[in-house]
């Protein structure tokens, strides 16, 4: 993985707005309708394309396929993973002390967005058998298509997101959480593996690491098994697969919202940095968590570990200014190393398909300019030293 050698490098988290009409051809796949195959194809990669080509124009140096084939973080992974079952008629409750706290804004904001114009409804998904990945054939026309987007262009490195096992579903086959989380990293390391394979960098995405040191911060035995668990999970998957070629990215789950109940960076990076990974993605853009790169002054990273801290926000529609964009960096950079850091994003911009993004797309590609122009003021600041 490149380190900042020059200037700092500029990245986000992964998801992306995916185009309407590619929206309309994914919704009548996921509905059981006929659908035209080779044309949702041809698609899908034209699609991926533009959304990598749009990234390096705004000054990305390490793009993603923008999750384009993906119909939504919880869901893409039931057509990867045998014994994985969605029951629409089961409830979960997502960041329960959230809403508990305020229930008439999120009983709006479920409905307005997030989930609201997703093609694919938010479906709990179950563990019902043996896990086993089967997903090789769509993977394979991903990773092409991003093999394929890419020649031709300018750019440093490219990363898939893949989720982490907290991610994939509730445990209802399994005799312990322990068998099942086993079983989970071991499909997993099916995907991460072949990303690494084709040449890519591999993005592990687990916002439930975060989660749960909230859920048992009072409970130390409680949060020591649970988080031991989701990291020895990863871990498992990751065995053999090289640290430099691993990302690993954590958030809240949550967007648009009061976020009065997160954890806060120094409770959950004793846990994230235990994963066998280079570098670490994580929330500084939002105004809960900017303060948190005070974190650094006590927690050093190790010898060629780097960090990706979010410098614009997913959650607002507000263009952050480039200067305030370098002075984020600038911060993170003299407290690590201007070497070990990268611009990144709080979070993915479409974590679902869906036609009402909460970020307007034109917003967010302002956005990374301002990133990108924010980083080009830190790394001169920086670099003049």
């Amino acid at each position: 993985m490149k380190h900042s050698t020059n200037r700092i490098l500029v990245t986000h988290a992964g998801s992306l707005p995916r185009p309407h009409d590619l929206l309309d051809m994914m919704r009548e796949k996921l509905s059981g309708r006929d659908y035209d195959k080779g044309k949702y194809d041809a698609r899908l990669k034209s699609a991926t394309a533009e959304i990598v080509r749009k990234q390096i124009e705004v000054g990305v140096d390490i793009p993603a396929d923008g999750e384009t084939s993906k119909p939504g973080f919880f869901s893409y992974i039931q057509e990867r993973l045998t014994g994985i079952e969605g029951k629409p008629e089961r409830k979960l409750r997502l960041f329960a002390k959230e809403v508990d706290a305020f229930p008439e804004y999120y009983a709006d904001y479920f409905q307005r967005a997030m989930l609201g114009g997703s093609v694919a409804p938010f479906v709990p998904a179950f563990c019902t058998g043996a896990v086993k990945y089967k997903g090789e054939e769509i993977l394979k026309r991903d990773l092409e298509n991003l093999k394929s987007a890419l020649t031709g262009l300018k750019y440093e490195e490219a990363f898939v997101p893949s989720t982490a096992p907290s991610g994939v579903a509730q445990n209802e086959y399994y005799k312990t959480e322990e068998e099942f989380f086993e079983a989970l990293g071991e499909a997993m390391r099916t995907e991460y593996k072949a990303i690494v394979d084709a040449g890519f960098l591999l993005q592990v995405d687990d916002p439930f690491l975060s989660d749960i040191v909230y859920d048992y911060r009072d409970d130390a035995k409680m949060l020591a098994r649970k988080a031991g668990m989701y990291v020895e999970s990863i871990n498992h998957a990751l065995r053999g697969i090289p640290a430099e070629k691993v990302r690993f990215h954590t958030c809240y789950g949550i967007n648009d919202g009061p976020r009065l109940h997160e954890a806060s960076l120094m409770e959950v990076i004793p846990h994230m940095l235990k994963i066998n990974a280079q570098a670490f993605s994580f929330e500084a853009g939002n105004v809960r968590h900017e303060h948190e790169y005070h974190v650094f002054e006590t927690v050093k990273l190790q010898p060629g570990q780097i960090i990706i801290p979010g410098v614009i926000t997913h959650a607002s529609n507000i263009i952050e200014h480039p200067e305030l964009v370098a002075e984020r960096l600038t911060r993170f950079a003299n407290l690590c190393g201007r070497e070990n850091v990268i611009a990144g994003a709080d979070c993915g911009f479409s974590s679902q398909a869906t036609y009402k993004p909460e970020v307007n797309p034109k917003v967010m590609w302002e956005k990374f300019k301002a990133m990108s122009e924010g980083a080009a003021i830190a790394s001169k600041k920086l670099w003049a030293k």
